[in-house]
């Protein structure tokens, strides 16, 4: 059936109230809040990677490149993506500017200026979900009407996705995108950008281009979008992943226990889990990134509509009304 809206919902945010939950039950969890500076590393390696890359394919022909983009380029931006999101949370180092300027890095090979703003609307993410004036993950209703639920509007919102993710910021209150630290990011990638079409030229700026849309569009990882916060699973706002993909996604497949536990970092989500199974093993879930791909594309139910929009931004911690579903997605 085509939805024509939001499922809209009187409540504030689900987790505040779960995260109490668990750490009565479980306080030895907040043990596991802390920093993980080898999350460095993994930057260096990915950055290093793509640079590599499109060295290699500066004078390769279009197809290679876009087999590349597609098979390499994309896992590589994706672990960027979410390295990006580490340091949004300060879970990299413990000085904030240290975590701003390896976002910074982090962000080069993905040639679009992003990590500072995402830094800034992030964190809203967490403490207004489903909040449209200040949650940058809620689509726009225009957007959600214009891709409706057929194969093809959907397939071409997943190929698109960074257009429509880079607009929506500019919608949020209480957020000044625009400072000193968003000039340093837009000065430092376009320097960068110049540096790759000087010296490599543009054939390793296509396949940087096509690792970027890639990795958040249409291809597996772009099911993460899906994933995160679509329901799928009757009213459940929050789904995670628990399947192999989460290798390159750093644990971000995590999601239930990231929003609970925003301050852990991405090597000790799987303990939470571990720890706190009994609060997490009832919840809906899935399990694999290419059947939920196939399943948002060709199911005429699931829409860019299939998510929950609030206008209670938090206040008082809420109960959930109705009790979580638990059917799962293999």
């Amino acid at each position: 059936m085509k939805k024509t809206s939001f499922r809209w919902s009187d409540e504030s945010e689900p987790h505040k109230h779960r995260t109490k939950l668990i750490i009565k039950d479980h306080p030895e969890l907040r043990q596991l809040i802390g920093r993980n500076p080898y999350t460095f590393l993994v930057i260096t390696l990915c950055v290093g990677v793509q640079i590599a890359a499109a060295y290699l394919l500066r004078d390769a022909a279009w197809y290679w490149i876009a087999l590349a983009a597609y098979g390499i380029g994309a896992f590589a931006c994706h672990t960027l993506f979410v390295c990006i999101h580490e340091c949004a949370h300060n879970l990299i180092f413990k000085n904030k500017t240290a975590n701003t300027w390896a976002g910074i890095f982090a962000n080069l090979p993905t040639l679009m200026p992003s990590s500072v703003s995402f830094q800034k609307y992030h964190l809203k993410h967490h403490s207004y979900q489903g909040v449209e004036a200040l949650d940058a993950d809620m689509p726009f209703r225009w957007e959600a009407k214009l891709i409706n639920n057929s194969t093809f509007g959907k397939a071409m919102w997943l190929l698109f996705y960074p257009i429509f993710q880079a607009a929506r910021p500019f919608r949020l209150k209480e957020i000044n995108l625009f400072d000193g630290w968003t000039a340093v990011n837009w000065l430092v990638q376009l320097t960068f950008t110049a540096a790759v079409i000087y010296f490599f030229g543009w054939k390793a700026v296509l396949y940087l281009v096509l690792s970027f849309f890639f990795s958040v569009g249409l291809h597996p990882l772009g099911a993460r979008w899906v994933q995160e916060h679509f329901l799928t699973h009757g009213e459940q706002e929050t789904k995670s992943y628990y399947g192999r993909l989460n290798f390159p996604n750093l644990n971000v497949g995590y999601h239930n226990e990231h929003h609970d536990f925003p301050s852990v970092p991405w090597n000790n989500l799987p303990k939470v889990k571990a720890l706190a199974g009994h609060h997490y093993d009832e919840l809906g879930h899935h399990t694999s990134y290419t059947r939920l791909l196939f399943e948002f594309l060709f199911d005429r139910e699931l829409s860019v509509f299939s998510r929950t929009a609030r206008s209670n931004r938090g206040g008082k911690i809420q109960a959930p009304k109705a009790k979580e579903v638990t059917n799962v997605v293999a």
